[in-house]
């Protein structure tokens, strides 16, 4: 099974930028996006019903904001949208796909914000997804969640760490909050598969060409559980995929 995560920065800006066309080649089996920016009615057949490919979408409330969205090829058991927390819900942040006892979680992390001004509600949403895990877990569930965290978790994770130690996604609050997430019983399947691989980014600044020099950080991310880490046979980062600030990473799982 091939899983991509993609946070598309606007799913109609990124169709105008070949997104169709990528999804077509990429031979993924499911496709977990960010950003949408959607509402279900704004959608069309090209986009909701694409060659090959079923989808669920989960949008915000406010328009133009947040919102998620899956493509698959096999039909999924259940469906769940969002984690039944109002409060994080109501911003169409998760979207989860039952596969018999795989759960595959994509999710969008919110910003910090400058100044930390939102970085509340951030670890708020983040400790609601762990229990959302941990829930899942309790039921015999094996878990991959992947998507934007908004968090560069160590120093090999963004080019300029000194500089962006006081910036929203390299917060000591959130930088914290994944390590306890990791010793909770979960894998970075990139780290995991290629250990402390350098200049290894998922997102750029759109100032200042930062992405042809490739200063970049690492903040979107593919995450198993430890029972679901021996099936974990390939992780990669795709920069050379353009249509978003934001790159997509895959993972593949062995049946």
């Amino acid at each position: 099974m091939k899983i991509y995560t993609w946070n598309v920065n606007g799913i109609r800006a990124a169709r105008e930028k070949g997104f169709l066309d990528w999804l077509g080649e990429s031979r993924a089996d499911v496709v977990f996006l960010q950003e949408t920016k959607i509402q279900p009615d704004q959608l069309d057949p090209a986009l909701s019903h694409p060659p090959g490919y079923g989808s669920e979408w989960f949008s915000a409330q406010k328009k133009g904001y947040s919102s998620v969205a899956a493509y698959f090829k096999k039909e999924p058991d259940e469906i769940q949208k969002g984690m039944g927390v109002a409060e994080y819900d109501a911003e169409g942040r998760s979207i989860t796909l039952f596969y018999g006892k795989l759960a595959l979680i994509g999710a969008y992390f919110p910003n910090s914000q400058e100044g930390g001004a939102r970085l509340d509600y951030k670890i708020g949403f983040c400790e609601a997804l762990y229990r959302y895990c941990a829930a899942l877990r309790k039921k015999g569930n094996q878990i991959m969640l992947c998507g934007d965290y908004n968090i560069a978790h160590r120093e090999i994770d963004l080019a300029r760490p000194r500089e962006n130690e006081r910036n929203a996604g390299y917060l000591p609050e959130e930088r914290a909050w994944y390590t306890g997430f990791l010793e909770g019983g979960y894998v970075d399947a990139f780290r995991h598969l290629h250990g402390d691989k350098p200049h290894q980014y998922t997102w750029w600044t759109f100032r200042a060409g930062a992405r042809a020099r490739n200063i970049g950080w690492r903040i979107d991310y593919t995450n198993v559980s430890a029972d679901l880490a021996p099936r974990t046979v390939a992780c990669e980062i795709h920069p050379g995929v353009k249509g978003s600030d934001h790159c997509p990473v895959s993972i593949e799982l062995r049946e």
